[in-house]
């Protein structure tokens, strides 16, 4: 029998700088979830944490080829596979 990988699932906003992620789900609703969405932002999309604010907030992410800034509170509620 094969053992199941176990998937490291986790907020966009717990990603250090440097680290990809794919995102599994989007936990946010109304008007942040259709923004976020419209912005590519969507379940299958791949993820870099590309920087941070000297603060911690905003954080910088590439995703689909641009860089898009999101506030802490934002990227929580994005949860995302962390890809090695």
């Amino acid at each position: 029998m094969e053992a199941l990988e176990t998937i490291s699932t986790r907020a966009l906003s717990e990603l250090e700088k440097g680290a990809r992620g794919k995102v599994i789900k989007i936990t946010a609703t109304g008007e942040l979830r259709r923004r976020l969405l419209d912005m590519g932002v969507v379940p299958g999309t791949e993820v870099a944490v590309a920087g941070a604010a000297p603060l911690g907030d905003p954080i910088e992410v590439k995703v689909k080829g641009y860089h898009l800034s999101l506030r802490k509170k934002e990227a929580a509620a994005i949860l995302v596979e962390h890809l090695k």
